[in-house]
């Protein structure tokens, strides 16, 4: 077990070197929240084990989900944004895991304007991200997988294609409350074209986290850092952007789910006011076949959104 805890620990030590690059970043919908779950839970997500839709935030968890399932979600954003996901996994014996997954937004309709302030029609963008993962068991209770991702992007008459790729490890630290630790890099690429013929970087993200499930109480409590590698005036402002999420099972077939994210509360604070920005409820019924998610997330001030997640068991 020692053996596995160092390396697990020496790839956190090596995410954690990226604290010292910043970037200004394109694709930034790549960090938003994917499933409702995970949304619920305030993307407290890097170490949550067997769920599919874990992938897009680690991929090494993928390795740790038992069933092949096909996910679909959708979220209505505000003034008229739209995102959603689809997702397949199946296990390829002798590989480990599969999993083959999509993103996209779409931005609504636009009008245009030149410099003088004459009305040229209108104008629409979107984004979208294609990618194909595997994950399998290392040695007992350490896990890895990796991902890679072809993105596009278009508004208006330009357009943009990247590609990137996600390494993530978890461990399950063996015990009678067993804690997972979970991290990941994602995002590491580069675009291959550009809007403009200026080149921008993506959205290098370092996550790590970890998740314990106590021992005969139907609960599970996750705790992240996210942006590790995001610029800040002082090392200790990295690690205010945490957030962390709890889910407790209801009987058999039902979970209710909360959390809370720093980094969005800091971002949508209005002045002196950032009301309920930050949080996000949410809920599950998990059938034999099929598994509808649900979550509401506040954006303070601003408004609110709200996302639904179905998978169907295979």
């Amino acid at each position: 077990m020692g053996m596995r805890l160092n390396i697990l620990l020496c790839c956190m030590l090596a995410c954690m070197a990226g604290l010292l690059k910043a970037q200004t970043t394109t694709y930034e919908f790549l960090r938003n929240d994917v499933s409702a779950r995970a949304a619920a839970m305030g993307g407290s997500f890097v170490s949550v084990l067997n769920d599919p839709s874990a992938v897009f935030y680690n991929p090494a968890a993928l390795a740790t989900v038992k069933e092949s399932q096909a996910s679909f979600g959708y979220a209505r954003h505000l003034e008229g944004i739209n995102s959603g996901f689809a997702s397949y996994n199946q296990n390829v014996e002798g590989v480990g895991m599969m999993h083959a997954g999509v993103q996209y937004y779409t931005y609504g309709t636009m009008d245009r304007y030149d410099n003088n302030g004459t009305y040229l029609g209108t104008f629409g963008a979107s984004d979208l991200a294609f990618s194909v993962s595997m994950a399998r068991e290392l040695d007992d209770n350490l896990y890895c997988g990796v991902t890679a991702k072809f993105i596009h992007s278009s508004i208006a008459d330009y357009s943009s294609t990247g590609a990137a790729g996600d390494i993530g490890v978890v461990y399950v630290l063996p015990g009678n409350n067993p804690v997972t630790l979970g991290a990941s890099a994602t995002n590491v690429g580069t675009q291959l074209s550009t809007y403009d013929g200026t080149k921008e970087p993506l959205p290098l993200d370092v996550t790590i986290g970890a998740t314990i499930k106590p021992q005969h109480l139907p609960f599970l409590l996750s705790f992240t850092f996210h942006k590790l590698t995001d610029k800040q005036e002082a090392f200790g402002d990295h690690f205010k952007q945490f957030s962390f999420g709890g889910e407790l099972q209801l009987g058999k077939a039902v979970q209710f789910r909360a959390g809370y994210s720093n980094e969005r509360r800091r971002e949508l604070k209005i002045g002196t006011s950032a009301g309920m920005a930050g949080l996000s409820f949410g809920g599950g019924i998990a059938l034999e076949k099929l598994r509808f998610d649900y979550a509401y997330s506040s954006l303070g001030d601003i408004g609110s959104l709200s996302r639904i997640t179905v998978g169907i068991n295979l």
